[in-house]
């Protein structure tokens, strides 16, 4: 019996398989507000057979926005826009939907990739970035400001405020994007953390400000629904953040009753040497569901069904996460149940679709 295609449980949310689709931005919303672009998007990987879709980086503040074409959840047009796209997709698929809530940043006010991906000027729409301390992610760009504590208590508070709107959307799971250089990682990272109050400088300081917006957004968010954190596990860095420093961070995490952590790497800093291979990321994973032992995904370069399926059968990773992959083949989950024997969900209108010889593929139930 397939391993990959077991069901999980995260919390208190159950998933029929092991396959998580990871969110990736598509640089299409209007003002923060999701479009048609969404709608399409989530509705075809919402059909993909796998056993979560999280939602792409959402921004809990203008400000937060990686770039101006990103989706947000701060006001009620932004969540109306969202809800419309919900509506839609929850009512042909029965897959369980997460978002990723984020804030960039001083990785914010960037023009989207297939327009340079550079910072923007103000003169270009950008604006004023924040961060833990005045370090910009590029010498010659401008520098972020360092965050007040008053601004790291409206920080909270619009996290805080977004989960709300996630759960009067019908989500039914939180990630928090505490990965790739971006805000929650900046002040995890001493390479971007140079504060000198108590929220930076020590371990315990550095971790205060994702540990402090967890508790407050799983504080906010009803309890059988699932709250998660994705972080990059090591800089890549010399002197930057680590893995055994990603153990210490999933360890109060899971003190927290954090329902699983999501683990990728790298996205702080241009000097990353990153020894990019079939998954290369997977070891990171291992090492903190063995030390740790809290539900873990693995995500990274993971292309064929037979390496997913050993990550998940060995215990490297309790599921496996496709982003890249997932979007170049959507029907992956189909394709790996087909190979690994196993059955997978399709909607009722792409039963016929199933090859000669593999009859029993889709569930029908």
């Amino acid at each position: 019996m397939s391993q990959l295609f077991t069901p999980i449980m995260l919390g208190q949310l159950p998933l029929p398989n092991r396959i998580i689709t990871a969110p990736m931005c598509q640089y299409s919303a209007d003002n923060g507000k999701a479009t048609a672009w969404h709608t399409m998007h989530l509705g075809h990987l919402s059909l993909s057979g796998a056993g979560l879709l999280i939602v792409e980086a959402t921004a809990v503040s203008p400000e937060g926005r990686i770039s101006p074409g990103d989706l947000g959840l701060w006001d009620d047009a932004t969540e109306q826009a969202l809800a419309e796209v919900v509506q839609a997709v929850k009512k042909h698929a029965t897959m369980p939907l997460g978002i990723q809530l984020g804030h960039a940043g001083r990785k914010a006010s960037c023009a989207i990739p297939w327009e340079g991906g550079g910072q923007l000027s103000y003169e270009e729409g950008g604006w004023q970035t924040l961060s833990a301390s005045s370090l910009p992610f590029n010498p010659h760009e401008q520098a972020p400001q360092a965050m007040s504590l008053a601004q790291i208590e409206q920080l909270k508070a619009q996290f805080v405020a977004a989960a709300q709107r996630a759960d009067r959307l019908g989500f039914e799971l939180i990630e928090l994007h505490g990965a790739h250089g971006y805000l929650l990682h900046q002040f995890l990272s001493p390479l971007s953390n140079q504060r000198d109050d108590h929220y930076g400088g020590s371990l315990p300081n550095r971790m205060r400000l994702l540990l402090e917006v967890f508790n407050a957004v799983r504080a906010a968010f009803p309890v059988q629904k699932a709250v998660g954190v994705r972080i990059s596990a090591s800089d890549w860095v010399a002197g930057g953040w680590d893995e055994q420093q990603s153990v210490e961070l999933a360890t109060a995490l899971k003190a927290l009753g954090c329902d699983y952590i999501h683990i990728s790497s790298g996205g702080l800093s241009p000097q990353q040497q990153i020894p990019l291979g079939p998954n290369y990321q997977v070891p990171f994973a291992e090492t903190i569901k063995r030390k740790v032992g809290m539900p873990t995904i693995a995500v990274g370069l993971i292309t064929e069904p037979e390496q997913a399926e050993a990550i998940v059968a060995t215990g490297q990773a309790d599921m496996v996460a496709l982003a890249r992959g997932i979007l170049y083949n959507p029907r992956w989950p189909w394709h790996a149940a087909a190979k690994l024997g196993a059955k997978v969900q399709a909607p009722p209108q792409y039963w016929r679709s199933e090859p000669h010889g593999l009859k029993d593929l889709f569930k029908h139930d």
